[in-house]
Order: structure tokens, then C-alpha cells, then sequence
């Protein structure tokens, strides 16, 4: 018989169906959270864009504020995950601090992030996939073969239990980190490159916020890019319910997924431009062909040409891991909205869970199929897999996910401060002023990702898709309150269940 949740009030919520309990401990979760940064991607395909265009050899200095931004907000979110466990996550907190109505405008704007999120992360798997096979083999395959592949595996590794995932996100995770750090290693302990470790140059906080010295450099852009590097951290909120001590385990894992990937980033870039030289890493970034070349040079200097393949073969591995964790993510948001009772159909469907896996399985394949029409939708349009699918759905989620995740950083405060919840963990620094500070920062970030939209879109930003992006967003947030709307004055029920369906209200264990 299926486990039933409960609501905050204690009673029971019949019929809803709960995912399979201690599934995945510490690790398991920053694997899933941290496979979503995607740190090969975000530091081969960012950082070069962040120094060709934005703010030049100050770049890891951008990282170095990204992390500070969102370390603070991560301080309130995993305080607040101490004191509600819920598969919804953003879409539970914001329910909890803002209210319902935002709540579900909210969690529909957050699935749909993800949702797009994983047929983007196809695309730039199938860009890589068919590159290296090109590069390597001599092979010449369509983009759509890898693409497939792609949506068929993820549909398959996600319909077991989410500790499967678990371990192959951790194998592929680990290798890419591994190979990152050598790299960066190297530089480090070879002094330098031809200026030295340039830290003036590189790590000044102030330079994250000066353009490079070339025509139409934008340190916003730059900034942003940063940002983006990092979409995906706060997922380990939504594992709570499958973590084997989610009071504990959820911050820590935010905590860890947070500032370890920002220093991580900080470091890598930082050695990546010392080890080619700024002036010569700025002119590198200005070609999309020798761009990557900011990293490999120092790479196939110190360990020769073998390392660059498998740094290839890994960003294959790291996109499909980024896209596998993506999936989980929007099962996980669709799961959510169904199981509580919105429509009896939706909570026998997608809120249901395997009987001996426990995973939202029909919501995974509900999410395959939409992947599956995106990908199709593109396909048939004759767009370019990375030009075109890859960036106009990220830029969409990115969107959607930082205005969510300021939202959140609200809530937190609403929470603790307005709603008095929980008094003993209300704290004037950790629930007030660093949300509020991570909240302000990232909304900076929204605006800076629309000031400089056009740029982020490249080639891709004169098409109709590019020119809805806003609206899409606006619309989606406005149909979810609008929704939320109609039951509170026609099923209120139904209304009082929105966001309500946790799987414990109780205060952390000692």
C-alpha cells in the first residue's frame, strides 16, 4: 500500500502516493544537484563567452560574486529545508511563505524551466556526440540519432530507483571534475603561465563589474554567464522526500553543492586564464574555433593530445549527465503538481509512484514526451541543434528559474518574519538579510539576462521563439495564478491543498 504524506496541519492526504523513502543519502544528492551545473559544459562553453565578451580576464571574478550571491541565498533555502520536505521544492517554499496563488504561478513557471531544460541539454549533447564521433571517427551522423538516444536512455535509466541515477551521475560527475582539476593543477603548480597566477587581474571583485577592453564588451554579460553556470544547484531540495535524513542531509547538500561549485569554478577559471595568459586567453575567446583552446592549451601542453580526447569524450558524458538530471528534476516538479489533487486524474497519473522502484515514473515519461515533441519541433524546423536548441531553451528556463528562485528567496523571509514560523530558526542574518541580499541579486540577474538577451541568443536571437521567450514566461505565471485563483473561490479544497503535500513539517531532528 502507498505511504501517505501529510499535510502540514497532520492529516492525512488520501491517495497520494509518496516516492521510495532513504533512497539516496549525502553524496547521492550533490551528484544530482551538482550534475545539473554540468561543470565541463559550464566551464569549457562559459567562461571563454564570459572573456571574450563580457569581463574579460576578470571573468573567474564573476564566478567569485556569483558564489557570494548565491551562497546567500542558499543560507535561508537550506534553513527553510530544515523545516519543510517536499518533492515540489520551490513550488512548497514559495506556497508556504507568498502563498498559494504565487505558489502555483510559481510552480508551474519552475516546471516548465526544467522541462525545456532537459531538450536543451540534448541539443548540446547531440552537437558534442556528433562532433566527436566527426572528429574522431571520420563518422558523419544526423544530430537527431544522438538526440534520440539521448531521451531514450534518460526515459529508461529514471524509471528505476532514483539511486541508479544516482551512481551513473556520480561516475560521470567524478571523471569530469577529476579532469577539470588536472588541468587546473597543472598551472598551479608550474607557477603560473607566461604573466604568472595574474591574481589582480583575475579574482578582483571589482573587475567582475568592468568589460573587457574590446568593442561591445558588456561585464553584465559576463556576470550572467556566471549565474547560468550554476542553474540546477538547488534541486537537492526536491530529493528530500527519497534522502535518508532530509532535516540534515538537504542543507548540507545545498550548502556543499553551492560553495563547493563556486570555488571550484573560481579556481578553474582563474588557472585557465593564467595558464594561457590574459591578453592571450582574450583573443583565443574571440573565435568560436579556437575559444576552447583557453583550456586545452594548458592541458595538451602538461599531459599531450590524449587528454583533449577524453576531454571531449566528457563533454559528451557531462551533457548527457546534465540532461539525465534535468529529467529527474521535471518528473519530480510534474509529480509534484499531480499528487495533490488539483484533478483526480492528474493524482492517479503523474502523481503516482512505481509500486517497487518508487520513482514518479509516469510523470518521467510524460516528461520524455514532451523532450520528445521539443526535439522533434526543432528538427522538423531545420534548427541547429546548439545554435538554436540548446541556446534559446536555456535562455527560457534561465529566465523562468531565476525569477523563481528570487521568489523563493522572499518567501524564506515571509516565512520566518511575517508568518512567525518555526521563531526558534528565525535569525536576522540567515532567514532576513542573506535571502534578502540573494533575492535583490538574482533579480539583478534577470535584468541583466534581459539587457543583454540578444547577445546570450547570438545567430538565434532573430527567431520567433527568441521574440516569445518574455511572454512565455509572463503567460505561464500568469495561467498558474490565475488557476490558483478559481479554486480558492470555486474548490476551496482543492485550494488548500496547493503546495501543502510534505512529507513532514517537523522540527530537524537532533
Amino acid at each position: 500500500m502507498a505511504d501517505q504524506a501529510v499535510t502540514p496541519q497532520k492529516t492525512p492526504a488520501q491517495g497520494v502516493q509518496r516516492l521510495k523513502r532513504n533512497a539516496v543519502g549525502t553524496l547521492g544528492v550533490i551528484f544530482m544537484a551538482v550534475a545539473t551545473a554540468a561543470p565541463i559544459t559550464a566551464m569549457v562553453g562559459n567562461v571563454p563567452i564570459a572573456v571574450g565578451f563580457g569581463n574579460g580576464s576578470h571573468a573567474p571574478a564573476g564566478y567569485l560574486v556569483a558564489t557570494i550571491v548565491l551562497g546567500l541565498f542558499a543560507i535561508g533555502y537550506a534553513t527553510m529545508a530544515k523545516h519543510i520536505t517536499a518533492t515540489g521544492a520551490f513550488y512548497g517554499y514559495i506556497s508556504h511563505g507568498l502563498g498559494r496563488i504565487v505558489g502555483m504561478a510559481s510552480g508551474l513557471l519552475i516546471t516548465m524551466a526544467y522541462i525545456v531544460f532537459e531538450a536543451s541539454l540534448i541539443g548540446i549533447f547531440a552537437f558534442f556526440f556528433k562532433n566527436f564521433l566527426s572528429s574522431q571517427f571520420g563518422v558523419d551522423v544526423h544530430w537527431i540519432i544522438p538526440a534520440l538516444l539521448m531521451l531514450a536512455l534518460n526515459a529508461i535509466l529514471t524509471y528505476f530507483d532514483v539511486n541508479l541515477t544516482a551512481k551513473v551521475l556520480g561516475v560521470f560527475l567524478v571523471t569530469e571534475i577529476v579532469m577539470l582539476a588536472l588541468g587546473a593543477l597543472a598551472v598551479l603548480f608550474q607557477g603560473g603561465g607566461p604573466e604568472g597566477f595574474v591574481v589582480a587581474e583575475t579574482l578582483n571583485p571589482i573587475g567582475a563589474f568592468t568589460p573587457a577592453a574590446i568593442a561591445g564588451a558588456s561585464a553584465g554579460l559576463g556576470l550572467f554567464f556566471a549565474f547560468w553556470s550554476w542553474v540546477g544547484f538547488e534541486s537537492t531540495a526536491m530529493y528530500g522526500e527519497e534522502s535518508k535524513d532530509p532535516k540534515r542531509i538537504i542543507p548540507r547538500a545545498t550548502m556543499i553543492a553551492v560553495l563547493g561549485v563556486g570555488l571550484f569554478y573560481v579556481f578553474v577559471s582563474w588557472m585557465a586564464i593564467a595558464g594561457t595568459g590574459p591578453s592571450k586567453a582574450l583573443e583565443l575567446a574571440q573565435d568560436a574555433d579556437t575559444s576552447s583552446e583557453i583550456f586545452f592549451g594548458p592541458v595538451r601542453s602538461t599531459y599531450g593530445e590524449w587528454a583533449i580526447t577524453l576531454f571531449n569524450i566528457l563533454l559528451v558524458t557531462g551533457s548527457f549527465a546534465c540532461g539525465m538530471a534535468f529529467h529527474n528534476c521535471a518528473s519530480r516538479y510534474l509529480y509534484a503538481l499531480g499528487r495533490e489533487g488539483l484533478s483526480s486524474g492528474l493524482q492517479k497519473t503523474l502523481g503516482a509512484t512505481h509500486h517497487k522502484h518508487g520513482s514518479p515514473y509516469i510523470a518521467s515519461f510524460v516528461q520524455s514526451g514532451i523532450a520528445l515533441i521539443l526535439v522533434l519541433g526543432f528538427f522538423a524546423a531545420g534548427m541547429d541543434p546548439y545554435v538554436h536548441m540548446y541556446t534559446l531553451l536555456a535562455i527560457l528556463g534561465t529566465m523562468a528559474i531565476l525569477i523563481v528562485q528570487s521568489l523563493c528567496a522572499f518567501a524564506v523571509i515571509a516565512y520566518f518574519h511575517f508568518h512567525k514560523e518555526h521563531p526558534s530558526s528565525a535569525h536576522w542574518f540567515k532567514t532576513f538579510l542573506a535571502p534578502l541580499m540573494g533575492g535583490i541579486g538574482m533579480l539583478y540577474v534577470v535584468y541583466l539576462l534581459w539587457e543583454h538577451k540578444e547577445s546570450a541568443a547570438g545567430t538565434a536571437s532573430g527567431t520567433l521563439l527568441f521574440k516569445l521567450t518574455p511572454w512565455i514566461v509572463v503567460a505561464i505565471f500568469v495561467f498558474g495564478a490565475a488557476m490558483a485563483t478559481y479554486f480558492k473561490y470555486r474548490d476551496a479544497r482543492r485550494y488548500d491543498l496547493i503546495g501543502r503535500i510534505v512529507y513532514d513539517d517537523s522540527e530537524i531532528r537532533d
